[in-house]
Parts: C-alpha cells; structure tokens; sequence
C-alpha cells in the first residue's frame, strides 16, 4: 500500500480567525480616529472639506515633520458653529504625560488631569491646561492649515515623555 503525502494546509477556522483578527486590527485603528494628515495635501498646506466636520465631533489627524516628530491636532465644529482646530496637547499636561483631549459632548476633556474645555473656548484660550490653538483658516468650503502653523506645534510632541509620539 501506497503512502500519499497530502500537502499540508491550514485549516478553514484558522485561516478565518486570522482574517477576523486582521479585519477587527482595522476598525479599531479606524474608530480610534487617528487621521493621517491628508485631505489635499501640499508642501505649504493641508485642506479639508467643511463638510467633515458637520456633526460637531472631533476629528483627529496627525502629520510627521520632517526630522520624525508626529504633531498630532483636532479639528472641530463648536456648538456655536465655528470650525475650530487646536493641537492635542498643553502646556501643562502633555509634557508629563504625552495625552492630549477626548471629546464629552460639547467639551474637550484632558486625558490626564479631567480638565474640561467647552467647544466654544477651543482655539481661543491658551496656556496651562487649555488645548494649544492651531491658526486655521476658512475659505468657502474648504478648512485649510498652513503646515507652517502646524510645524510651530512641534515643541509639544518633541520633548518630554509625550514627545515624539
């Protein structure tokens, strides 16, 4: 009697689990909220549709300066309709600890000390534990950044325990 050798193949529940496991890694990294800065994207500035930030829910992007820092930001619609852009730290808490804001509602809320921001305050108020405001300008239907501005946000996120992060 003759021994075949079958190929040796993964069976159908593992090969599954491993899509599942692949398929969930890319919704929560999706849902974090974490955006890459793209939109339309130049060297001298980046810009958003008006649009995405309709729902008054925070959206958080990120961009990497050229010597490696991640400058991580929000942009927001306030309760009084005014799109709002900030970076995600502060003077206070983001050195110790590199934790920026989650949104509660119509507050920014700091993930290290509980501190809350009305959405109205955003970009407007600066210093201690107040989100750090980012220049943002509107033109018709477009939220644009300067990368300039953003640059200026790299002493948050390149020292300190939050820095580079």
């Amino acid at each position: 009697m003759e021994n075949k050798v079958r190929p040796r193949t993964l069976p159908r529940r593992v090969i599954a689990a491993a899509v599942g496991i692949l398929a969930l890694t890319g919704m929560l990294f999706s849902l974090s909220g974490v955006r890459e800065a793209a939109a339309a994207k130049s060297t001298t500035e980046i810009v958003y549709a008006v649009k995405t930030f309709q729902d008054g829910e925070a959206k958080y992007y990120s961009y990497k300066a050229s010597d490696g820092t991640t400058i991580k930001y929000f942009i927001l619609k306030s309760s009084d309709g005014v799109i709002r852009a900030a970076f995600n730290a502060c003077d206070t808490c983001w050195q110790d600890m590199g934790k920026g804001y989650v949104q509660k509602g119509d507050f920014m809320v700091c993930t290290k000390c509980g501190r809350r921001f009305s959405s109205v305050r955003v970009n407007e108020m600066q210093g201690g534990c107040n989100p750090a405001p980012l220049t943002r300008e509107i033109k018709g239907d477009k939220v644009i950044l300067k990368v300039k501005d953003i640059l200026e946000g790299k002493q948050y996120f390149a020292l300190g325990k939050g820095g580079g992060r």
